[in-house]
């Protein structure tokens, strides 16, 4: 980490970068940052999962007012877990993401001081957005932001430690949201809840380990061991399709037999992932693996879209008709970009970028 009172700077246009912050007043800088450092697509991954857990507990019952409270102090803890991997990743960061604009410390756009006062506000920002609902959101929420902390910095720095590295993030980003929105609903804790979010903890898991291809130049220089540099490409694409498989046991066995047409068009979603896995598997340069990662990345949103469109409207009454028809409508809109993006491979992007 660089120290305090300069900003990171690398050439003439990083050091444009760290004049035109000195001509800021310090509280823009922070507010630009915390924007820089919301990266929405985790962001929206994060709230999902959230509206699923409230879904899942009594989706006829859900509070507009507390669930966006929630999803305010899940958006600071994640800013604060951003914040801190950004200052312990930084020259991991320059080789992986040069000239990315959403790595400021890499580009000079922020000073490492202004990112450890944003991680610090943060933090109070999300016990404080969570206390006022009750001592088990602000534990949530604190537990959210200490695995933060864990995963970048020592004495445990689980970022360099490659089997509980995807452990760790699935239950800051999936198991902390999905249980926040459960608890909001007010639902009891039953089989049904479980399943579901055991399956969606799979499905993340098998999507974290693919973050890996992205790293993995940085990785391999800096001696941080990840499941793909252990293991190789083949074994960790392996690895993702066992916990696409579990994920899709799981939600069939949480919804059962009533749900056949949410189950009969996730099945789909599944075979385009599995399909996607063995590309990916057989990619032969980094920009086919990126194009292969974020395709799978947006069926796998599609699929998580659908069981929150389920859920909600069973919550309110829908028919089977009813919510079939939606599905229908989420499959051919998803399956439109999928083709899309299988003819025009250049626009897809990788969806995770945490």
């Amino acid at each position: 980490m660089s120290g305090m009172g300069t900003p990171i700077s690398m050439g003439r246009a990083t050091a444009a970068g760290g004049d035109a912050l000195q001509r800021q007043p310090a509280p823009t800088r922070i507010a630009g940052l915390t924007l820089s450092m919301l990266r929405y697509r985790v962001a929206i991954m994060v709230w999902t999962f959230m509206l699923l857990g409230a879904a899942t507990g009594d989706g006829a019952r859900l509070n507009a007012g507390e669930l966006a409270i929630e999803a305010c102090a899940l958006a600071w803890s994640y800013v604060a877990a951003t914040t801190v991997n950004d200052l312990a990743d930084l020259e991991i960061d320059r080789v992986n993401h040069p000239g990315d604009t959403g790595r400021p410390l890499v580009t000079g756009a922020a000073y490492p001081a202004d990112m450890r006062r944003l991680h610090w506000l943060a933090w109070v920002a999300a016990i404080g957005c969570a206390a006022p609902l009750g001592a088990v959101p602000a534990m949530l929420v604190v537990v959210g932001l200490v695995i933060g902390r864990a995963y970048s910095l020592r004495p445990l720095q689980l970022s360099y430690r490659p089997y509980w590295a995807p452990i760790t993030l699935a239950i800051a980003y999936v198991v902390v949201p999905y249980t926040l929105g459960f608890w909001s609903s007010g639902g009891d804790a039953n089989g049904r809840a479980l399943a579901i979010g055991g399956g969606l903890v799979a499905l993340f898991l098998a999507r974290i380990v693919l973050k890996d291809f992205r790293d993995r130049e940085g990785d391999a220089i800096f001696g941080r061991r990840s499941l793909l540099l252990l293991h190789g490409k083949r074994m960790t694409c392996a690895l993702s399709g066992v916990f696409v498989a579990l994920g899709d046991g799981l939600l069939s066995l949480a919804f059962g037999g009533h749900a056949w047409p949410l189950l009969a068009l996730a099945q789909s979603y599944f075979a385009a992932v599995g399909w996607i896995l063995w590309r990916l598997s057989k990619a032969t340069g980094p920009t086919a693996e990126q194009v292969a990662i974020g395709t799978g990345a947006k069926m796998a949103n599609g699929l998580l879209f659908s069981l929150l469109s389920w859920l909600l409207l069973s919550g309110h009454g829908a028919s089977n008709g009813t919510r079939a028809a939606f599905l229908v409508l989420l499959a051919v809109l998803y399956g439109t970009s999928f083709v899309t993006l299988a003819r025009h491979p250049e626009r897809a992007v990788i969806g995770y970028k945490g």
